[in-house]
């Protein structure tokens, strides 16, 4: 290795050779790149950082911005309703070809990302993170208002609505409103006279499950 080691650095220059091919926009430096002092070893890892830090191509409609012009395309279909790539099993429509192979994994039941820790297998890269996080007791997200942290950003915006009150969910039949979809579907089930849940001992059935767990209790003999 040179003594000098960052003399000896490549890095991309493209804004300091105008009219040059984007090919040939190289050249020797101190390995730093000007707009935020960061230095690299590898001139690929530069060129995916000046990726990353740069995004001039911007979304007129929610000025979101990234950083390849073909990122922008795929996203201003969600403001148009665009949606070009079809499922050849059950016709569903994706604004993104990603998207679509992604559902696609539904009817093949491809799972290629497997779980280090445990084995289990996702059919969604961002679904294994998630999984992970069980392993890792990672907790990104954290509540603004009491600082309780979650796994998940749905977890952290369900916990939320205790603190503004929100309750988006509301019943058709009585207009009752619930903060998760969960406990509406519970509540709905009261409506629609559904009881999911029997008691392997005597066979009574109920609506909630916690029901039945008060139900149990006088056949193990444990108050109620």
């Amino acid at each position: 290795m040179p003594q000098n080691f960052k003399q000896s650095l490549y890095f991309l220059s493209c804004s300091y050779f105008p009219g040059s091919s984007p090919a040939a926009k190289v050249r020797p430096g101190d390995g730093e790149y000007p707009d935020c002092g960061k230095d690299f070893t590898q001139l690929g890892h530069f060129k995916k950082h000046q990726q990353n830090t740069s995004k001039p191509y911007h979304c007129s409609d929610c000025g979101k911005s990234f950083s390849q012009s073909h990122s922008l395309v795929s996203h201003k279909r969600i403001h148009t309703g665009e949606k070009l790539y079809h499922c050849s099993d059950c016709g569903k429509s994706f604004n993104d070809s990603g998207h679509l192979k992604r559902h696609q994994r539904i009817h093949t039941g491809e799972k290629p990302y497997h779980c280090t820790y445990c084995g289990k297998s996702f059919r969604d890269s961002g679904n294994l993170k998630k999984h992970q996080r069980i392993h890792t007791g990672e907790k990104p997200y954290s509540c603004s208002e009491c600082g309780k942290s979650f796994n998940h950003s749905g977890n952290l915006k369900k916990h939320q609505r205790i603190h503004t009150g929100e309750n988006p969910y509301s019943c058709s039949e009585c207009g009752r409103r619930f903060s998760h979809s969960g406990n509406l579907k519970k509540h709905q089930q009261i409506h629609r006279g559904e009881k999911p849940y029997s008691c392997s001992e005597c066979g009574r059935r109920f609506s909630h499950s916690g029901n039945l767990k008060k139900h149990q209790r006088i056949h193990r003999g444990e108050k109620p």
